[in-house]
Order: structure tokens, then sequence, then C-alpha cells
């Protein structure tokens, strides 16, 4: 028996290259089982920068042979039953993403402070009683969750300067006596979770947080009663102005050089001018610095796959997909906006079109399991956007007689529209196409989108659809900037308080509902790329996705 036997995906990822591989779920647990752990093979993928074990209750541990994988930017090992990590995990210099969540962990090794790359650090649901001193060093850290352990104190070092980049802090459900006054030097942040903890005191410095939005320290026992019912029933911006105000001084403002600052003076006057002017630039700033939250593909009772044809190898074979919830396009010239983003993207990014090409769909009219399929020209049937339907010959027939009537029209040799792609597909015996569960084409990349799932005012959940011929990190390329663009403009239609508008056909749309859009955060939800057997291609977005900016972004996994 060789090294692969039993193990087709690893075969397959070293056959083929891959720098992606995910194994998960009972098939995988129980060759792990019967092989008394990993196969070894595993260790020789040094290609991989993605890999994913989840779900295998009989993977108690990773062999030391991991250090190998010196390429790895995203390591995955959630939901197992590992009692212990390789110290060999600081070797690993590449590595961005650790989730080691929900497994049996006591102890992590000091070495994980040597992971000066590390972005992503998730321990959370595990045995852990203490954090290894020396996380200052991973200076490019910007969210740990650590929640659900047994944890009493954060290192010494933890609250830094140094990490100047640290936005979310999940440390929920430990055992966290205090949080120390030095909590202001960390200068991103902007989540910080500590409910259920063993808190007292909340230092007043906490109000020295610029950008803290979001705080929960329900389920403390504190000393200031009136804090601890704000705590309860409060937003952030009360809590804060209330520790600013000095707690349980009421009203008296911090302590500064030796006095107490009372209100009403020119001096305190000033304060509280500079305060509001800072308030104001960094509401400013959060246009370029927003949230997205990401639903693990297992966790979302609506899972989307796309089954991609073998025939697509040499016509446009490179596709990533995901569902977004949360944009609102109702307001004003949100959805125009929306529109002109996804022309300029096509324009710049996508070198129009001729390096990807992106397609959006109103989700409630898309009908899965979807099909990525490459199909004659003569067979490929679409209703384009705003036309009748026709077949892919007859619409670039059409599209060719229109482009000439517009050259002799203006007497020049440049076209607009859809008949500047036309020679996108000079040559091609098959389209690419993508289909519907009731075999409707809803796509035809590069050229255009099926009226049947066209987006409008109402959509309340968009399918995103980036197609490409020259890879699939391009495809990932395009998607994360669509994306970053769909949150500042969510944002920025939230900000300007536009007011509702009407549909298409001149109906006025009702007003948002309680749970309607309310800030510029979008939910995303992944979708799985299958080959024609089943075996996954891709799943967007991955950990190592949407993480090149993180000064735009903050993702919630």
């Amino acid at each position: 028996m060789g090294d692969f036997d039993n193990w087709p995906e690893i075969e397959r990822a070293a056959k083929e290259k891959r720098r992606e591989l995910v194994l998960h779920g009972a098939g995988v647990d129980e060759r792990i089982s019967s092989d008394g752990g990993l196969s070894p093979s595993i260790y020789s993928l040094t290609l991989l920068n993605y890999l994913e074990i989840c779900q295998c209750p009989h993977l108690t541990e990773i062999h030391a042979e991991i250090k190998n994988l010196n390429n790895l930017q995203s390591l995955i090992l959630c939901r197992n039953r590992l009692a212990s990590v390789p110290t060999v995990i600081g070797s690993l210099k590449s590595l961005k993403v650790l989730d080691l969540s929900v497994n049996d962990l006591s102890t992590l090794p000091e070495e994980i402070t040597q992971l000066g790359e590390l972005n992503t650090l998730n321990v959370s649901c595990n045995n852990l009683q203490s954090l290894p001193e020396g996380l200052s060093r991973c200076t490019k850290l910007f969210a740990i969750n650590i929640s659900k352990n047994g944890i009493k104190r954060f290192p010494p070092d933890f609250f830094s300067d140094r990490l100047d980049l640290l936005s979310t802090v999940i440390a929920s459900d430990n055992s966290v006596e205090e949080l120390s006054g030095d909590v202001h030097k960390l200068a991103a942040l902007k989540i910080l979770d500590l409910s259920n903890n063993k808190l007292s005191e909340i230092p007043s410095d906490l109000s020295d947080c610029s950008k803290l939005r979001e705080i929960n320290f329900k389920g403390n026992k504190l000393k200031d009663r009136r804090l601890e019912k704000m705590v309860n029933s409060c937003q952030a911006k009360s809590i804060l102005d209330y520790l600013r105000a000095g707690s349980r001084g009421k009203g008296k403002g911090k302590q500064e050089d030796g006095g107490s600052v009372e209100g009403g003076g020119v001096a305190d006057k000033k304060k509280r001018q500079q305060r509001k002017k800072k308030v104001v630039e960094d509401e400013v700033e959060e246009l370029a610095k927003m949230t997205v939250k990401v639903l693990h593909f297992s966790d979302s009772p609506r899972d989307i796959t796309v089954k991609v044809a073998a025939e697509l190898k040499d016509v446009r074979p490179y596709l990533v997909c995901c569902v977004v919830r949360g944009m609102n396009l109702r307001p004003g010239n949100a959805l125009k906006r929306f529109l002109m983003v996804q022309t300029k993207l096509h324009d710049d990014l996508c070198g129009r079109r001729t390096t990807a090409t992106i397609a959006t769909h109103d989700m409630e009219l898309l009908k899965g399991p979807l099909v990525y399929d490459a199909r004659p020209p003569s067979q490929l049937k679409i209703v384009p956007l705003g036309r009748k339907e026709m077949t892919a010959i007859e619409l670039m027939r059409q599209l060719q007689l229109e482009a000439e009537e517009q050259r002799k029209q203006k007497k020049r040799q440049n076209v607009s529209g859809l008949h500047k792609y036309l020679q996108l597909l000079d040559g091609k015996a098959l389209y690419p196409c993508l289909v519907d569960a009731d075999g409707h084409v809803v796509s035809f990349p590069p050229i255009t989108n099926s009226e049947k799932t066209k987006i409008r005012k109402t959509t309340k959940e968009l399918f995103l659809e980036v197609t490409s011929s020259t890879s699939l990190q391009t495809c990932k390329d395009v998607m994360d900037a669509l994306i970053v663009k769909m949150v500042e403009l969510n944002k920025l239609t939230v900000d300007q308080g536009e007011e509702a508008g009407s549909d298409e056909e001149g109906a006025a749309l009702p007003e948002p509902d309680a749970g309607g859009v309310t800030s510029g955060e979008l939910t995303l939800l992944q979708v799985r790329t299958v080959d024609q057997d089943g075996n996954l291609k891709v799943v967007y977005p991955s950990k190592t996705d949407l993480s090149e900016d993180t000064t735009k972004l903050t993702v919630v996994w």
C-alpha cells in the first residue's frame, strides 16, 4: 500500500499541486481512528497555504512534521479532540490564521508568540487556564477569541501599544478577575467582550479607547451597582460616557495633573469640544474600517453548492461564489451606486472583463444546487437582462449587429455596453454558464446575467459570482474588493440617512421594519465549489480571504 492509500484527498492535492485542503466529517474521522492518526503523507504537501481538518473526535494530536508546511497561511483545526499543539508551530512563519477552537487543549506552547504574521487567533472552547506571555510580539494580530475557557488573567504584556492593529478581543465565559487600565494602549480596539467573567470593576481608562464600538460586560458582579445596571441594558456609548465622567464620582471628570476637573470650566468646555471632534473623526474613519461576519457553510440552513463541469477546463475554469446578507439597496441611489461600483471594478480590476467577470443575483429568485456548465452556443438559452429569451448564438449575432449599427451612427471604432466584450468568446466551441436547479441559465459570463435573477431595490440577499479564465486567486481578489466596496456603500447609505425610494416599476417601498439594516455590517454565507465527483475545489470566503488590508475591514469568523 502506498502513502496515499485510503486518503484520496491527499493524493489529489499532491498530484494537482493544490494550495488548499479540507478534511472533515465522519468519513475522515473513521480513517483517522483506523490508521491511528492522520496519514503522514499530509505533511509532504508543502505547497499548501490553507489546511482545514475539522469535526474529527479521534484527532488528538498533530505531528511535529507539520513544520514542513512552511507556506501555510491558515491552519484550521477546530472541533476535534486535540490535547496539545506541537512547539514546532512557531516555525510556520507565514501563518496568518490559527483556529484551534473546540478541542481539549489545557495549554498553548509559548512558540505561538513567534508567529509574526498572525492576524487571527481562535482558541475558544478549550480548557486553557492561561495564555502564553509574549503575545505582544504578534504585532499583526487584529482578532483574538479565547472565550469559554478557564483563563483568570491576561498576560502582563497583552495590553501593549505594540498590538496597534488589535481590534477584536472576545474573552467571554472565563474567570478573568481584573481588566488592566493599560487596555487603553490597544489603540485599534473596536470590539471587547468580557461577559460572564469575575470582574468587580471596569477601569475608567477603557473610555480612552477612541475606536471602541461594541462592549459586553454582562454576567460580571460589579461593585458599582449603577454601572452594573448600565452594562445589562445600555449601549457602549453610554457606558463609556459614564466611565469617562468618573463612574461613581457622579459628574466629576477623571483627575488630570493631580486635580479634579469640574464641569463648567473653560478648560473642561474645550476638552468636551475636542472629544466631540474626535468622535466625528472616528465616525468618518469607520467608512475605512468596517465589519463583515462570516457564517460557516455547515452553520447555514441554506447551504449552497456549485458543481463545476469538467468541460470548463479549457473554457473558463475558475469560479468563486458567496451569499451576502444585510446589503441595503432600498434607499435613494443605493442600488445605482452599487451597479456603478460593479461597472468600475469590471473596467479596472477585471481588466474590462478580460481577467474576471462579476455577476450578482437575487438569492430569493435562485434555486440551488447550481451547476457551472459549458454548452454549445446553440444549446445555451438565456433571458438576457432587458431582453427576451434567446440562444447564446442568437444573442451574440444580435449584439454584433447592434455593434455595427453603433459604429456607423457614431462613426468611430469603439463600441459601448455589452458589445465591447464580444471578442472575449471568439473561437470558443463551448460557452460558460451558471445553471439553477430548474435548468434555467442565470449567468452567461463574460456577457450577461439573466433577467430572472436580476437584483432590485427589494433584494434582501445577494448571490455573488466571480468567474475567470486566468486563475482562482484572481477570482478571490475581485470578490474581496467587491465585498469591501459593498460594506463601504452600505455604511455610506446608513450615514447619509437616505429615505427609501421606489422600485423599477414605480411602486412605493415599505419602510424597513425593526429588523432592517441599521449599520454597514454584512453577513457572508460561505459557498462551496465542487467538481463532478463532489470533491471540494474551493470554499469562499476561507480564512485566507478578506485578510490583506486589515485597516479597512474587520472579519468576524
